[in-house]
């Protein structure tokens, strides 16, 4: 992982290339690298979250994650997370957004392409810190498309969560428990390397992971990271759709329309279909 720390504008990019994985002790050689990229407001992030006071408790790192894209016959699955500012963060029926540039954000599936086009250089803009992670087809056919999306969640979460203590590493020597609460959207959480935040001097018991149902509609780091998981896997889908104007992509994104199940029958199959979902399969098989 490479991080350069920009003191002039105060923000850390994230740039990660993940081509092997230790996966419960066992390490997995990827069948194409998972690009991570993002960056981190270090003043704002210390401010807001991690400088204790006589007074009070600092409030828990809340990072939202979801997820864009598993659906599709075509291209990569997106995975974003979000921490937004901590008067921002919170459950959207409580309105902690209500008169702030982001008063529109909820579910990315519930807004148009237009609004989610708005929200999107806005959350980047707001956001305390984001990470988005794109997991490529080859990648999905190799572990199946809900190994894919939960690795995409477990590298964002650590990945994001490595940057945050290495760049702060004289706030993390307490034992405070309950640091981070990283909400994942959906009913499961990954399986988090704990072992290599031990290392880092952060206990298991500071890390807070919690599935969300419906997360994307109900908190707002959450509907965060929806906008840019979505957005961004929109983004990849137009580059495609200019290499190959042929097969519709800006219009279909990659699902199974019948104009894009009639490009595939006539035009064949590119490289970034994902092979392991049944229709694509039956095409290379016909």
């Amino acid at each position: 992982m490479s991080n350069a720390f920009n003191s002039e504008n105060d923000y850390l990019p994230i740039n990660s290339c993940i081509e092997e994985i230790d996966i419960k002790g066992q390490y997995m050689q990827l069948a194409a690298p998972i690009r991570l990229t993002g960056w981190l407001n270090i003043p704002e992030l210390r401010t807001q979250y991690l400088t204790q006071t006589d007074a009070s408790v600092p409030s828990p790192v809340q990072i939202g994650i979801d997820e864009a894209g598993r659906g599709p016959l075509l291209g990569s699955v997106n995975v974003a997370a979000a921490i937004l500012p901590a008067a921002w963060s919170g459950l959207i029926e409580d309105e902690p957004l209500k008169q702030t540039p982001l008063s529109v954000l909820t579910d990315s599936k519930k807004l148009s392409e237009k609004k989610r086009d708005m929200l999107y250089p806005l959350v980047r803009q707001h956001a305390i810190g984001h990470i988005v992670a794109d997991v490529p087809a080859a990648v999905i056919d190799q572990v199946n498309i809900l190994q894919a999306t939960m690795l995409g969640m477990r590298l964002c979460s650590e990945v994001l969560l490595e940057t945050i203590v290495t760049a702060n590493a004289q706030y993390f020597h307490s034992e405070r428990e309950n640091i981070f609460e990283v909400l994942f959207d959906g009913n499961r959480c990954p399986d988090i390397d704990y072992d290599k935040f031990d290392k880092l001097g952060v206990k298991a018991s500071a890390i807070d992971c919690q599935a969300w149902v419906k997360g994307d509609a109900r908190h707002t780091s959450i509907a965060a990271a929806s906008i840019l998981a979505k957005v961004s896997r929109d983004k990849t889908m137009y580059a495609l759709d200019a290499q190959h104007p042929e097969y519709g992509i800006a219009k279909h994104k990659g699902y199974p329309t019948r104009a894009h199940m009639e490009a595939i029958a006539s035009l064949g199959v590119l490289s970034e279909h994902r092979r392991s979902f049944a229709p694509v399969r039956k095409a290379l098989e016909s």
